[in-house]
């Protein structure tokens, strides 16, 4: 899908947990998120505030990558989430949350980081190469189970990552909710494969 050209951006990774070797035991229930040792970092007031958003956050921390690759800055999660609150990004009703919003997000983005940010409702496949050779980052919204690209899942979308590179065979991702030793940082996604997860929509990022 890019012509036998192989493009990975050097950008860094931050999982949505604030510890990244503990995912997969987060992930499969052996361990609450609120047992996390390093929740405070998260911005967290409490091991049980970290516990709820920090499921709910894989938009910031692709957002958190994106700005330490190019602004050299990374505020805590929990300090971008109340920012995009309060930018109508994401809606809090009852014990539940409406978002990642993409439009307001983008809005937010491009007023508050200088970026150039842009909802796609309509992003197909083919153009992430492309898009990512003009310099560009995306977050792609998938199915959580990306992580294991062999599995079927039940649906699409649900789970946003980031796209930091392509090569001929492959999509290159950082995951938020990727598992340690494989599919957190530029964990690679078989094109053939990419379709069972994809929604076919995003956010592209790029610099001024």
């Amino acid at each position: 899908m890019t012509d036998g050209i192989e493009l990975i951006h050097p950008v860094p990774y931050y999982s949505q947990w604030a510890s990244p070797g503990l995912v997969r035991e987060i992930v499969t229930g052996e361990i609450r998120a609120a047992d996390d040792p390093l929740w405070a970092e998260y911005g967290a007031t409490s091991p049980e505030e970290y516990d709820w958003w920090s499921w709910r956050l894989c938009g910031m921390a692709c957002l958190r990558m994106t700005l330490r690759h190019w602004l050299g800055v990374a505020p805590p999660p929990l300090a971008l989430a109340a920012e995009c609150v309060g930018a109508g990004a994401y809606v809090r009703r009852g014990d539940g949350l409406d978002g990642l919003i993409y439009a307001p997000f983008a809005a937010h983005v491009s007023s508050r980081w200088g970026l150039r940010a842009e909802a796609h409702p309509d992003l197909p496949a083919a153009d992430v190469p492309g898009r990512l050779a003009s310099g560009e980052l995306l977050m792609l919204s998938v199915h959580p189970a990306i992580r294991e690209p062999h599995r079927v899942p039940p649906g699409k979308g649900g789970h946003l990552v980031l796209a930091v590179g392509a090569t001929p065979e492959h999509l290159v991702i950082h995951n938020p909710s990727g598992f340690p030793g494989g599919s957190q940082e530029f964990a690679r996604v078989p094109w053939n494969d990419l379709d069972r997860f994809y929604a076919g929509r995003g956010v592209t990022l790029a610099r001024p």
